[in-house]
């Protein structure tokens, strides 16, 4: 296995966040973005990274083998994020289950978890799970979900064809398969349903919030008191969750920036924000200095 080349020595410095969450790549389908995630993971950098399932696509690599070098070179620059301190923890999918065999193992200095309470730079606590255990179709209609999984890859071709197209036209990136599943009532009301399920999960175990992957819809947004997060993912809308020293939480929108790359060959410099929730200081708390690695596994121990 050949690793990956190390960051250009040109390249700015990454911007730097207490914890990053990425979910759904979905690495071994020729939907994956392999080579915008690539991008985003050498010009963004955190403390605590957390891969939150569906990162390798099991269902499609057992029906062909689909693994080109920049799928190698993800892995690659995730392993070297561990060799240079971050920590590093795996919480797998449905997509990626067979991982769900080694949950308690280190692989890499990789963390490998069912699922993990992350407490944020302000004190909240927040679970960190995939999401697939509350999807109903998942669960009890394993045949129905992966009918759904073809129709989606369907769905991301046409998608993939449509802005070849727009693009040639000189028209932006504009997403069908987004499109359609929030034109879709079914859709929309899984969604709500999903998000709803989560939040209360989440109230059940006595945390301030969720984070989740799953359904390819990123947000950020209160239910009931309790802070839903979902990382969206890194197929089509290209995103992911950032945690800032101070605990706010950040939705960042790297795949935005796809029109731009396809126009000049000119690195990008930062991440295109679009949603930004603070989360308040609890009361009684100090205000929260950056923490090391270190530091902080001393405070959990």
């Amino acid at each position: 296995m050949t690793e990956a080349p190390d960051d250009h020595a040109d390249s700015p410095e990454p911007r730097l966040y207490r914890t990053l969450f990425l979910s759904d790549i979905h690495l071994g389908t020729r939907g994956c973005q392999a080579e915008l995630l690539l991008d985003f993971l050498r010009h963004n950098d955190s403390e605590e990274l957390f891969l939150v399932g569906d990162i390798v696509d099991g269902w499609r690599l057992r029906s062909g083998w689909y693994w080109p070098q920049a799928h190698n070179d993800v892995v690659q620059k995730l392993l070297r994020k561990v060799r240079k301190g971050a920590r590093v923890v795996f919480v797998p999918g449905n997509h990626d289950e067979f991982a769900r065999e080694f949950i308690g193992l280190e692989f890499g200095g990789v963390e490998v978890v069912d699922h993990v309470i992350h407490r944020t730079a302000d004190g909240r606590k927040f679970l960190i799970v995939h999401g697939d255990q509350f999807d109903i179709v998942v669960r009890n209609a394993r045949w129905l979900a992966l009918l759904g999984d073809w129709a989606y890859d369907f769905a991301i071709w046409l998608n993939t064809w449509f802005n070849i197209f727009r693009r040639k036209c000189g028209m932006p990136y504009w997403s069908f398969s987004q499109w359609a599943k929030l034109k879709v009532k079914n859709a929309v009301n899984f969604i709500g349903d999903f998000e709803v399920m989560l939040a209360g999960e989440a109230r059940k175990r006595g945390v301030d919030g969720v984070v989740c992957g799953h359904i390819h819809h990123a947000t950020i947004r209160d239910i009931d008191g309790v802070t839903y997060v979902n990382t969206g993912d890194f197929v089509e809308s290209c995103t992911a969750i950032a945690e800032h020293f101070d605990g706010r939480l950040e939705l960042l929108h790297w795949g935005l920036l796809e029109a731009e790359r396809a126009q000049t060959p000119a690195r990008i410099s930062a991440p295109t924000p679009v949603q930004v929730v603070p989360l308040p200081q609890p009361i009684g708390l100090p205000a929260t200095q950056p923490e090391t690695i270190a530091a902080r596994e001393t405070a959990r121990a």
